[in-house]
This record gives C-alpha cells, structure tokens and sequence, in this order.
C-alpha cells in the first residue's frame, strides 16, 4: 500500500513513519516530490495494517496499489523518474541521450577507436558486451574482466557513462566495479536471482526486454530490481519474436506510449537488435525518437565484416554521423534535444 504523508511533513515525521514499518517488518520504499512523500509498505499482508497508519498524525491518506508491479506502477510514482550518470548525462528528461558502441569489446584500441566516434557525433553513452550471451558455444563469448578493464579506461577517458551486460550473480560485483550501468539482456530478464543480485548493488541498471516477454512481465521483473532498493532502473524495448523473418525481430513501437502510461521508468530503444539490419536502422532509429524514447541505443563498429559479433546490424561511421544529425533535427522538431 501507498502512504502519503502530510503536505510539506519534516524530516523527523517522515522518520517516525519509515520507523513504525521497519518494526512491522517491512522494507519501505520512500518516493519524495516537490511538496509531498509518499512511502511504498510493499509485501504481504501489508494492507492489515492500515488503520495503524491511518491514525498517525503525520499521514494524510492511505491507497493500495491495485498493479503486480507495485514500485514501478504510476499508482507508486506519478513523476518521470530520471536516473542521473556521471559527466552530468541523465536518462528521463527532456534531453535523449545515445548509447553507442560495439555489440563486443574486441580490444582497447577499437573501443576507443568507436568510443571517439560515437562521442564526436554527439553519443553521450558507450556500449560494449564483455560477456556475451551467444545462440551458437562456437562463437565469441567475450573478453570477460579484460574487457570490462577496457570499458573503464575507454569511459573515463573519453568521459562517457559505460554500460555492459551481466549474465549471472557472480559477474553482478565486476561489472558494478567497472561499469557505470549494468545491463540485463533480453535472455535473463526472468533470471530472478540476477534481478536481485542487481537491485542490491547502487548501479543503474538496464533492462532489456525478453524476445517473448509481455508488457506485464516485463515490469514484473524490473519490480525485482526496484524491491531491493535499487530505483535506477531504465526499460529496454529491442524486439520481440513474432512470426515474421524478414527482420531480426519485431521492433514494438507500440509498446512506448502503452508503457510510458504505465511505469514512471525511463524507456530506452535498441533499433539495432529490433530489426538487425543495417540499412533499416537509422530509419527505425527515428522512429524510436518519434514514439517518445528516454534514451536510443546503437550498435556501431568501422569495419563490420572484422566485428566479432552482430557485425550485419551495425552501423558504419558515415551513417551513424548522418544519423545523429538527423535525430538532432528530429528532436528540435519534438521539443526535445539529443
């Protein structure tokens, strides 16, 4: 259940609340607006309890959530949530950032080879998969912890936010030693036990949505994150599998605005793995911008035919540099900036 406190309340009356549930034996998740705090007693069997803080001075009203997905539920936050990275780049607002970089870190010097490009034309984010969840065990898996050492020196040296993906618990403390944000791939967005894993490190974390996963499931899992105390979560639409194959996948568009009256999260689009074809990428990418995305994020790599993974699906530098000037426009047209 919501419990939101009197207009203005102090700090000390908002302590005596968060107090009187620590000792129920609940966790509470504490959401603080301009004027008013609103504190989420989420498990069960929390609702028996509402007479117990309806009668507190501090508390102006009581209200259940009604959704599964409690913290990550509109009910919960009303406001955009904007999750704040170094070098002063923010996902949520009015400014779209780009992630960019390559599907796999190949080397030092190719990351920074990429990163120099990305940041040049104006990406604010680097990508790169230092371990890598592959169809095929013959396949490159990653460089591993030697990869996420490059990650780290490619962001502080370009002064760009990183992300890179975590496939199981035990890699959760590397890539939160290396990493500015953890991401979640499509294949273990119900691999609960990382969710967790995630929530409990202070990272942010990107969510990417499961191939055949629904809206519902989806924020089901972020809710895993969130539960922890981990409220940096942003939401990652790449496509999902449908019966069509003349695309990678199925890119769901539809699943912003739908998603966006949902969840006070941020949406992030990944165009590149949602349609998997080089040439169709900017125009999805615009698409992207159009159907209100946070933050886009792209695959790019100067000698494709050499990338050691999803080399068909990403850009080369002349189009990633048109591309950025287009959605520079684009965004202007939307009242937005990139």
């Amino acid at each position: 259940m919501i419990i939101t406190l009197k207009r203005k309340s102090s700090k000390q009356e908002e302590a005596k609340v968060i107090e009187k549930i620590k000792k129920l034996g609940y966790v509470p998740h504490i959401s603080r607006g301009v004027d008013i705090t609103i504190i989420g007693m989420i498990g069960e069997f929390a609702e028996k309890y509402k007479d117990v803080f309806e009668s507190m001075e501090e508390v102006d009203h009581i209200s259940e959530i009604e959704k599964p997905y409690k913290l990550a539920s509109r009910e919960f936050k009303k406001e955009n949530t904007v999750v704040k990275l170094p070098y002063g780049i923010e996902v949520g607002g009015n400014k779209v950032p780009v992630i960019a970089g390559p599907c796999a870190i190949e080397s030092k010097a190719v990351l920074l080879e990429i990163g120099k490009i990305v940041k040049d034309a104006g990406g604010t984010i680097l990508r790169g998969g230092a371990f890598k969840p592959r169809s095929s065990p013959y396949t490159f898996q990653g460089l591993g912890e030697k990869g996420l050492k490059y990650m780290a020196y490619a962001g502080k040296k370009l002064e760009m936010p990183t992300v890179s993906e975590a496939m199981s618990v035990e890699q959760v403390p590397l890539l939160s030693e290396y990493c500015d944000i953890i991401q979640i791939g499509a294949r273990n967005i119900q691999n609960y036990d990382l969710l967790k894993a995630c929530g409990k490190q202070k990272k942010p974390v990107l969510l990417k949505r499961g191939m055949a996963t629904t809206i519902k499931e989806w924020l089901l899992s972020a809710e895993y994150i969130l539960s922890q105390g981990n409220y940096n979560v942003m939401l990652c639409e790449r496509g999902i599998r449908t019966f069509e194959t003349a695309t990678r996948f199925t890119l769901d568009l539809n699943a912003v605005p739908v998603i966006k009256k949902m969840t006070h999260l941020p949406v992030v689009l990944d165009p590149s793995h949602g349609i998997g074809i080089r040439e169709h990428v900017p125009t999805m990418a615009k698409a992207c911008l159009a159907a209100g995305a946070d933050a886009i994020a792209l695959e790019i790599h100067p000698r494709p035919e050499e990338a050691l993974s999803d080399g068909p699906q990403s850009l080369l530098p002349d189009q990633y540099n048109k591309l950025m000037a287009e959605l520079k426009v684009l965004a202007k047209a939307l009242d937005r900036e990139i």
